[in-house]
């Protein structure tokens, strides 16, 4: 808990806020698309060394997050793979290249959207985060949550989910149901690595999809 407080003062600090108040009170500045893509910039280049947990060493790559800084929807993974570790690139491994395919399904393209992970750094073997990992990187997650201040967020797998929405529940429970995180909109689908593995997972995720699709009010082509 006081590992939690210290984090949400730094956030508070680097915010600019130098006074506490109630946190249903406290509304983040409201930043252009320019000011959000040079702020979420400086801040990948600040992090880039970051130590906080072991995870940083068997990194190549301190992969923070990429897309429109502005985006309406924001996606979460769960961590770099081993051509994002290579790379820095989020997303762009076999499974970021079926991410791509499921968001143009719903008539979304990459630069459309925000994606990051709940972990920065490549877990060995592609392991789930632990949970000191996952939490070390929490507080960067939450800032770039409220830099782009997303209408809606899309939960990719049962770490995501879990970490994000603080529960333990099977991500057959939590799929079809919207949650409220950080003001935003949340539901859950599956990871792309998941839908790789076993293409039967598939019609699952594009019943998802058009739900994320009918909430945002995409027009269908």
């Amino acid at each position: 808990m006081k590992k939690a407080v210290k984090q949400y003062l730094e956030m508070l600090g680097l915010s600019g806020i130098d006074y506490l108040r109630k946190p249903e009170e406290i509304k983040p500045p409201s930043l252009s698309a320019e000011q959000k893509k040079e702020r979420l910039d400086t801040l990948s280049k600040q992090y880039a060394n970051c130590t906080k947990c072991k995870l940083h060493k068997g990194r190549t790559n301190f992969v923070y997050g990429d897309g429109n800084p502005d985006a309406r929807l924001l996606l979460i993974g769960e961590g770099p793979g081993e051509v994002e570790d290579r790379t820095g690139k989020v997303f762009v491994g076999p499974a970021g290249q079926l991410l791509t395919k499921m968001l143009e399904a719903i008539s979304l393209s990459r630069e459309d959207v925000y994606i990051c992970n709940i972990v920065k750094c490549r877990p060995p073997a592609n392991r789930n985060p632990e949970p000191d990992e996952a939490e070390a990187c929490r507080y960067y997650l939450l800032e770039q949550i409220h830099i782009i201040q997303p209408e809606y967020i899309l939960l990719l797998g049962r770490v995501a989910a879990h970490n994000i929405l603080n529960t333990g529940e099977a991500l057959s429970r939590l799929r079809g149901k919207t949650f409220t995180f950080e003001n935003a909109q949340t539901i859950t689908t599956y990871h792309p690595s998941a839908l790789l593995r076993n293409v039967h997972l598939k019609k699952g995720a594009w019943i998802d999809l058009q739900r994320l699709r009918d909430m945002m009010g995409i027009a269908t082509k």
